[in-house]
């Protein structure tokens, strides 16, 4: 397998297996389970939340078979981007739709990054108690330590993941042991009447819930976006993949079950901070107060993967000649694209001064679902009729029931963003294919071509 660049500018092969799940897993958790747990609490309106978890890992699993797919065959920078591309056609339709990954990108991922930045200043006033200006200092002097610290080459950052992932396993295990030896069924399984009465009121908690579940599970496919720089891609991206969804979601459920057997679900729904009282619930204060400090190493580590994985997208339009060339430049020494990750370095900073935190995960789910994922699944099942079977040194299972079932249940996710949000995400579809169309025409390029 050919390293990916243009000319001497070539990133480097240097994650193995146990690089690229340790990149994938510390992506995943991150703040936002810490967060998510008493939504997902009051969606559902009890212990049977563990349904919206177990849903979450399924369609996890499921758009895992066409991550793994497409990565295993196009192992390079940028993922989704020349996933679209080459599914939709280089000259014709898959320029527009590799130009609304881009699109989306440049503005999602600083808010993801941001986000994440934003929820780690705010756990973090349980130990220190932060006004409104402290903690958007926080949020910004994180995003420039994660800059500084990922402004060095692929292998050392490869060293350090599986540090970060050290303390996200360890955090997580304490979690679960400390759960599994104060745990009370009575509590973990207080089901209130009528708890599984499968109306549609259930499953538009359920709907809502899983919105927030899959949230968390976001990151599994981060390896693809470093696709150029995976040693034996063909083998590793598909195994990182799946090794990330099974282990992440076993530490999901135990988590939320042990939480559940210790601390009353009437109360967890409205609790802020609810890992650091499920802690103090346990041990006491001062237990709390660690565990929270491990608990902003997790949104940390995170947020270092998540930012990682997202500047070699625009890095990757950039090589291809359809973003702007400054972005495709590399590190002279150390072969990793410094410009693309200065700027949405930069961006995330702005942002994480700007925004709040609050309804941030509907949005950018919204943003992102009918073309990166959606797309991607419907793509496949084009892909697989025009490319020989070679092309595909990974199959999915049972196909294409994983792709049709991808489908399906996105597209029904989007709608469960809300309204609001549903709009909002379709009307920046619509203004980036018209910024596309602009472009194009000065150009003279696909589909104004003379």
């Amino acid at each position: 397998m050919k390293d990916a660049g243009i000319g001497n500018n070539k990133l480097e092969r240097g994650l193995g297996l146990k690089e690229a799940s340790a990149l994938n897993m510390i992506d995943m958790v991150g703040i936002g389970p810490f967060i998510v747990i008493p939504i997902v609490i009051q969606e559902m309106n009890g212990p049977q939340c563990m349904i919206a978890w177990i849903a979450g890992a399924i369609l996890a699993v499921i758009d895992g078979f066409i991550w793994s797919e497409l990565g295993a065959a196009m192992p390079k920078a940028g993922g989704s981007y020349y996933f679209l591309k080459e599914i939709y056609g280089k000259e014709t339709w898959g320029k527009l739709m590799s130009f609304l990954f881009i699109w989306q990108t440049i503005i999602q991922a600083p808010l993801v990054v941001a986000s994440g930045s934003i929820g780690f200043s705010q756990y973090l006033t349980y130990l220190i108690p932060l006004n409104p200006i402290w903690q958007k200092a926080v949020s910004g002097t994180l995003v420039i330590i994660l800059i500084f610290l990922l402004y060095r080459n692929i292998t050392t950052i490869g060293k350090i993941s599986l540090l970060l992932w050290i303390g996200v396993f360890g955090t997580i295990l304490w979690l679960i042991i400390g759960g599994a030896t104060h745990f009370n069924p009575k509590l973990a399984f207080d089901f209130p009447k009528g708890a599984f009465n499968f109306s549609w009121i259930f499953f538009a908690g359920l709907g809502n819930a899983t919105v927030k579940t899959i949230y968390t599970y976001l990151g599994y496919y981060n390896v693809c976006h470093l696709g150029g720089e995976i040693k034996e891609p063909e083998k590793n991206i598909p195994r990182s993949i799946f090794i990330s969804i099974g282990g992440i979601a076993i530490l999901y459920l135990l988590m939320q079950l042990s939480i559940l057997g210790v601390v009353d679900w009437r109360a967890a729904r409205s609790s802020q901070f609810i890992v650091s009282t499920f802690v103090e619930t346990i041990y006491g204060h001062e237990a709390a107060s660690l565990a929270t400090v491990l608990i902003l190493w997790i949104a940390f580590s995170s947020l270092f993967a998540v930012l990682l994985g997202y500047s070699r997208i625009p890095y990757a339009a950039a090589i291809d000649g359809t973003f702007f060339k400054v972005f495709g430049k590399l590190h002279q020494k150390k072969h990793f694209p410094y410009v693309s990750l200065l700027s949405l370095g930069l961006i995330s900073f702005i942002f994480s001064l700007l925004f709040k935190l609050k309804e941030v995960i509907s949005a950018m789910l919204a943003m992102r679902i009918l073309v990166q994922f959606v797309g991607q699944a419907a793509g496949i099942i084009y892909l697989r009729k025009i490319k020989p079977k070679e092309f595909f040194p990974f199959k999915m299972w049972l196909y294409p029931l994983p792709a049709l079932a991808a489908i399906v249940i996105w597209t029904a996710l989007f709608f469960s963003t809300g309204l609001y949000f549903a709009l909002g995400g379709a009307g920046f579809i619509c203004l980036g294919t018209i910024v596309f169309l602009i472009r194009s025409y000065i150009k003279k390029d696909w589909p104004f071509l003379n």
